[in-house]
């Protein structure tokens, strides 16, 4: 983790600064065990934390920030894609949804789910190639 990277996450209150960097983690392990994504250029974008896949190319860019009205750690992705509406399909309790662009977590989130809408943000753009 950059310096840069690390003020951000300092920023947070605890709590939410805790479940962000947990949210971290299982983003760089879903990375590191999902076939054909590779490593992962963590950055900045818009002064949030920023996952690509720069290297494969497989995915949607993943940022992580606090949900504005809540204050929950928040997974977002790129308001073009058709995430947020296969997300809802799958874990329409787990999770809270902002527009089409979020995915709230609550303060205890269902990991094997929250794992799964990961897995299928970093594959987004290799699961439209293949059909």
């Amino acid at each position: 983790m950059t310096p840069a990277i690390a003020a951000v996450f300092e920023q947070y209150p605890s709590q939410t600064r805790e479940a962000l960097l947990r949210l971290r983690a299982l983003i760089l392990e879903t990375a590191a065990t999902t076939a054909g994504v590779g490593p992962l250029e963590e950055t900045l974008k818009w002064g949030q934390v920023s996952y690509l896949t720069t290297q494969s190319g497989s995915g949607t860019t993943i940022r992580l920030d606090s949900d504005k009205q809540s204050g929950q750690a928040a997974l977002y992705v790129h308001c073009q894609t058709d995430l947020l509406s296969r997300y809802r399909a799958l874990y329409p309790d787990e999770f809270a949804y902002q527009g089409d662009r979020a995915v709230v977590l609550p303060p205890v989130p269902d990991v094997a789910a929250l794992r799964h809408v990961i897995a299928l943000a970093l594959t987004y753009h290799a699961a439209k190639k293949a059909g």
